[in-house]
């Protein structure tokens, strides 16, 4: 996860993933959007909270800023990421949406329990496994008590998400992780009831499917995942 990898894709960023999901149909956007549904209507189900402080750990260049301000109405939000080039781009589409700080990638600029969750959107697979667990208890350290944490990943099991991946060019370092591999990170770094739930089974040819997939959650197949996890 070096700075320098992600600051030479930060003005291209989004033209470059367009381009390697071209196959399901779908803008980032959508992606982008999707994820941050899934958190609001979890949160819903949980307490209905929504006016937060929000930590996007790897926010890079903003793609959930707006979508935040859409479905969690109220929330604060902070975008850390080790790319200074990603957050100056964010800045600039979202200024005054989210607050953009660099962090050295080892350890957050922020103080025990300054956040009530933590969000990070296919990050954790562009850092070097062995350091998973001690950034994620990092987040740990930063959630304040019963705070709430949402990873989510592509799922290497779904073999068109496996192929775009080695077809990316920000992915050239990536090494994806299991959903399973993933919970157990999480439970190692001190959070407590990990759930798994695997996400986007139909591209959008087969959009009119897309109602069915809540049903599908426990079959690992999907394109991508999330584990939900909160703070002992």
């Amino acid at each position: 996860m070096l700075e320098a990898e992600f600051d030479k894709f930060a003005d291209e960023y989004r033209a470059t993933h367009a381009r390697n999901i071209r196959l399901s149909g779908e803008s980032p956007d959508y992606f982008a959007e999707y994820k941050v549904q899934e958190v609001a209507a979890a949160l819903a189900a949980h307490d209905g909270a929504s006016a937060l402080d929000l930590l996007d750990f790897g926010g890079g260049i903003g793609t959930s800023v707006p979508f935040f301000r859409k479905h969690l109405p109220g929330t604060r939000v902070t975008c850390a990421d080790v790319s200074h080039r990603s957050l100056a781009v964010a800045a600039t589409r979202f200024p005054g949406l989210a607050e953009f700080t660099p962090f050295d990638g080892i350890a957050l600029p922020f103080p025990d329990g300054r956040f009530d969750l933590a969000f990070a959107a296919c990050v954790f697979h562009h850092i070097e496994h062995d350091r998973h667990v001690s950034l994620l208890g990092e987040i740990h350290r930063v959630l304040r008590p019963a705070g709430r944490l949402f990873v989510f990943e592509h799922n290497p099991l779904n073999p068109l998400t496996a192929l775009a991946v080695k077809a990316c060019e920000f992915d050239v370092n990536a090494r994806l992780i299991r959903g399973g591999v993933m919970a157990r990170r999480i439970a190692e770094a001190g959070f407590a009831h990990p759930g798994l739930k695997y996400r986007v089974f139909f591209p959008k040819a087969l959009a009119p499917l897309r109602r069915f997939e809540r049903y599908l959650s426990g079959v690992p197949i999907g394109a991508q995942y999330y584990v939900a996890a909160q703070k002992r």
